[in-house]
């Protein structure tokens, strides 16, 4: 590499560190272990096309931010087959709609896997295109399965994948707990160059045991989450059972409204998600 090429990306990339984009792999003396994963739960989401959702792996949350999700969200969730059903071809497709509906101007749909996968420790992951588009909010996360005795952040929330529509190339990874919870919750970014994560399917997947998280974008390890960290914010409270949530959000906090140039439908495609001991 030149010496014009290799100063001009050097400042680029610290330009893009300063804004949170760029994202470096964790530190080479961090070793991953050898890894035996072995597959406890999955969905390959392989059913006839307008299929809804397998009833013994998932279930739905209907309704809207009133029902107690927040963050100032505009759309109904629901569970027909035009927000959530399989493709025909491998895939769960959740799709975004603009119409009126109920109390809302906005559908889509949110799934998850309470009361059926609950699982402590282990790697969970999915493979899985996102939409786009100005106040799109697509997540694939998870809560503590003692939500609604321990209520958040006491429960514990991991958000192995969020977007932003209107920046498509960068995803976040986020831990929220007592001491680390909204928008001071541990998190990172991970960027793609000359690409974006709507055009294209990428496996998203986080690593857990007892001292640490790690979030991986096609096996990249891009965010080590030491307990350590967590405890010098707040309390780790990792050492429980968590479940899976795949949701398409419109409007809210952390991506505000939807604009005039928002293109409705937008659909989050979804080729498995998997569960690994």
């Amino acid at each position: 590499m030149n010496n014009k090429i290799q100063k001009y990306r050097g400042k680029y990339i610290a330009i893009l560190m300063l804004l949170g984009i760029y994202s470096c792999n964790i530190d080479t003396s961090q070793k991953l272990p050898n890894r035996n994963w072995q597959l406890t739960w999955s969905d390959e989401f392989n059913g006839a096309s307008g299929d809804s959702p397998d009833a013994a792996k998932w279930s739905y949350d209907i309704g809207t931010g009133a029902n107690g999700w927040g963050n100032r969200e505009l759309e109904y969730y629901t569970n027909r087959p035009k927000n959530v059903s399989m493709d025909g071809n491998g895939n769960l497709l959740i799709t975004a709609l603009k119409e009126n509906y109920l109390s809302a101007t906005y559908t889509s749909a949110r799934i998850k896997t309470k009361g059926i996968l609950e699982q402590k420790y282990g790697r969970f992951e999915a493979r899985l295109k996102t939409p786009f588009g100005q106040g799109l909010w697509p997540a694939f996360w998870m809560l503590g399965s003692n939500v609604d005795t321990a209520t958040w952040p006491l429960c514990g929330e991991i958000d192995i994948m969020e977007l932003r529509g209107q920046t498509p190339n960068i995803i976040q990874s986020t831990i929220h707990g007592p001491g680390y919870s909204g928008n001071d919750g541990i998190s990172a970014t991970n960027g793609l160059f000359n690409s974006r994560y709507d055009n294209q399917f990428h496996v998203f997947a986080v690593e857990w045991d007892e001292n640490k998280l790690d979030f991986f974008v096609d096996d990249y390890l891009f965010k080590r989450i030491q307990k350590s960290d967590v405890e010098s914010k707040g309390q780790w409270v990792f050492d429980n059972p968590f479940f899976l949530i795949l949701n398409v959000a419109v409007g809210g906090n952390f991506v505000g409204d939807p604009n005039t140039l928002t293109p409705f439908p937008q659909t989050m495609t979804v080729d498995y998600v998997r569960v690994y001991k």
